[in-house]
């Protein structure tokens, strides 16, 4: 009688622990990028904050809502539709399309002070490293969440992210303290990140 061939049960073992530590690797792999994403997001956050009070503190107004803006070459004169109402706060949607909007003129002062790259003829937001929107605002009042300070607003931002975010930097809650997420579509509650999905998250400054 032929004898068959086959596999031992410690070839097999070995097998096992093979896939076991390649699917290790990869998931750690994943782990490590996602933690690279979060330190960028967090640094983008700090980035936009320190050039945002730095502007402040050489023009005594926030980017955005300067309407002398015109001490800069690339800016015409004021007033115009480059330049803020010095009202003390930035006025429009932190993700703002309307070019006028001081949420949008935010980001041309920026450039044009030097004070973040890019074309100082360019009124878009920045994206962050998930390729939403970086916007900044004064005041928000939407579903469950209520800013009352300027913010720093991300878009596109994934649930895992945003629990790490809020829970590191904050109280873990979607709705209270420094940190603050709506779902994606900017109007409907994030209830604490529960459903997998993307959020908005709010950094009150």
């Amino acid at each position: 009688m032929k004898k068959q061939a086959g596999f031992t049960l410690v070839e097999i073992a070995i097998v096992m622990v093979i896939i076991g530590l390649l699917l290790g690797g990869v998931l750690k792999g994943q782990e490590i990028i996602t933690n690279a994403k979060i330190r960028n997001l967090e640094n983008e956050f700090q980035g936009v904050s320190a050039a945002m009070y730095s502007y402040q503190d050489r023009y005594n107004v926030f980017p955005g809502d300067d309407d002398r803006a015109n001490r800069f070459p690339g800016i015409s004169a004021c007033p115009s539709a480059d330049c803020g109402d010095r009202d003390g706060s930035i006025g429009g949607v932190f993700n703002s399309g309307t070019d006028a909007d001081e949420s949008r003129l935010f980001w041309l002062h920026l450039r044009n002070a030097g004070l973040i790259k890019g074309n100082p003829t360019d009124k878009k937001q920045p994206l962050n490293k998930f390729n939403g929107q970086i916007g900044v605002s004064t005041g928000l009042n939407v579903a469950d969440v209520i800013i009352q300070t300027e913010f720093i607003g991300f878009t596109k931002v994934p649930q895992k992210v945003a629990i790490i975010l809020d829970t590191r930097g904050d109280d873990g809650l979607s709705k209270s303290g420094s940190i603050y997420g709506l779902k994606d579509d900017g109007t409907t509650s994030a209830a604490d990140y529960v459903t997998d999905e993307l959020y908005h998250i709010y950094f009150s400054l």
